[in-house]
């Protein structure tokens, strides 16, 4: 071996395994996201005082669970997930007992469970599929789709329409965004109406790009999962993160077409990493949002760091289709708490005009940092 083997040996390797981890990691959160989803059920079936829960079920067990990542609306994906995929218990249980750790038996964890979920009957949604074919084809599916790719197809209450979707999924291994953009943009319709339905899958499938490990492992199921320890002190950066995480359900709230894409979006420009704090694509601007958070007033590089980064994605992420990228800049203070859309510079003073009519406005983002660091300047 020379000094290139040696280094293809070691990236290889690494590649291999880092993927191997983060699918072992997926699939257990699709698998305890599943469980969940059928203990609710059974319960909202037979439980012995399910009547006195009735509606307020999962918002009381979201406040009594103390679990991260259980929350209500999370509760509820597990509960839509399960009833979507209710016939798949036995590959369920197989998979189950297969993560078992060595001395430990099914009646250690729950036997009872693990006996129900497999002894139902697992049987095909779409017609001219058999049992058999399904089984297959649900195997593959959990070894290549995270938690957050099923989130997207459980939506799709169409059988025939969500087994396309699985198919596209499991060909073309695409990030949530590729997979939501393809929902979003109809691909499933455009391919029932051309003449060559095979030739438009395959140009579906050319556009979209396999998710890399980096993306997959940045799921925040992931994170959760895993029960990361919680520093007993606040800092900067922790201070900016609980902002972060508030301003995201803020953003999300305000609906306006905002999808969710990444937090702390790693870019390699040159040979150094710098991290966008939030990025979504707007699917009625059809363009990316990046927002910066600085928990400090404005200074002139905050601006131009922001418009490298739209610079990045104008060159690199911006596909056909794609309006140019915008940025929003939060500083805490530029006389009073400002709010500075980086990108209003842009030339095309329609687009702006659309920008300002579709993102949420000056004044809403500065009441929000406003309240937010209030909150945090009582604790």
């Amino acid at each position: 071996m020379d000094f290139k083997g040696l280094l293809s040996s070691i990236s290889k390797t690494h590649v291999l395994l880092q993927q191997s981890a983060v699918n072992a990691v997926n699939r257990h959160i699709t698998l305890r996201n599943w469980l969940i989803g059928f203990y609710i059920v059974e319960y909202e079936q037979k439980g012995d005082d399910r009547a006195r829960y009735g509606d307020l079920l999962l918002e009381k067990l979201a406040r009594r669970i103390k679990i991260s990542g259980l929350s209500e609306t999370n509760l509820k994906n597990f509960r839509r997930f399960y009833l979507s995929y209710s016939s798949i218990g036995q590959t369920v249980s197989d998979e189950f007992q297969q993560i078992i750790p060595i001395g430990q038996t099914v009646s250690d964890l729950s036997k009872p469970v693990v006996a129900s979920v497999s002894a139902s009957r697992l049987f095909s949604p779409v017609k001219g599929i058999t049992a058999a074919q399904y089984k297959k084809h649900i195997v593959q599916l959990f070894a290549t789709t995270s938690f957050s790719h099923f989130t997207e197809l459980i939506k799709i209450d169409d059988a025939y329409k969500r087994l396309y979707y699985e198919l596209l999924q499991i060909n073309t291994q695409p990030s949530v965004r590729d997979l939501r953009r393809a929902i979003h943009t109809l691909s499933y319709e455009r391919t029932g109406l051309s003449q060559n339905k095979k030739l438009s899958l395959q140009e579906i499938e050319k556009k979209i790009k396999p998710a890399q490990a980096s993306d997959v492992i940045k799921d925040f199921y992931f994170f959760d999962f895993l029960q990361l320890p919680q520093s007993e002190t606040v800092h900067e950066t922790e201070l900016e993160t609980a902002l972060l995480t508030h301003l995201e359900k803020f953003i999300l709230e305000l609906g306006n077409g905002f999808c969710f894409e990444a937090r702390q979006k790693r870019l390699l420009i040159g040979d150094e990493y710098f991290f966008v704090d939030m990025v979504f694509y707007h699917r009625i601007l059809h363009c990316h949002v990046l927002i910066e958070l600085k928990v400090e007033k404005f200074v002139s590089h905050h601006a131009s760091q922001l418009k490298s980064y739209l610079n990045y994605y104008e060159k690199n992420c911006r596909t056909e289709g794609d309006n140019p990228p915008i940025g929003i800049l939060l500083v805490t203070d530029k006389n009073n708490a400002m709010v500075e859309y980086a990108g209003a510079t842009i030339e095309e003073k329609m687009f702006v005009s659309k920008y300002e009519v579709m993102l949420p406005s000056k004044k809403q983002l500065e009441n929000f940092l406003k309240k937010e660091l209030k909150k945090y300047k009582t604790k």
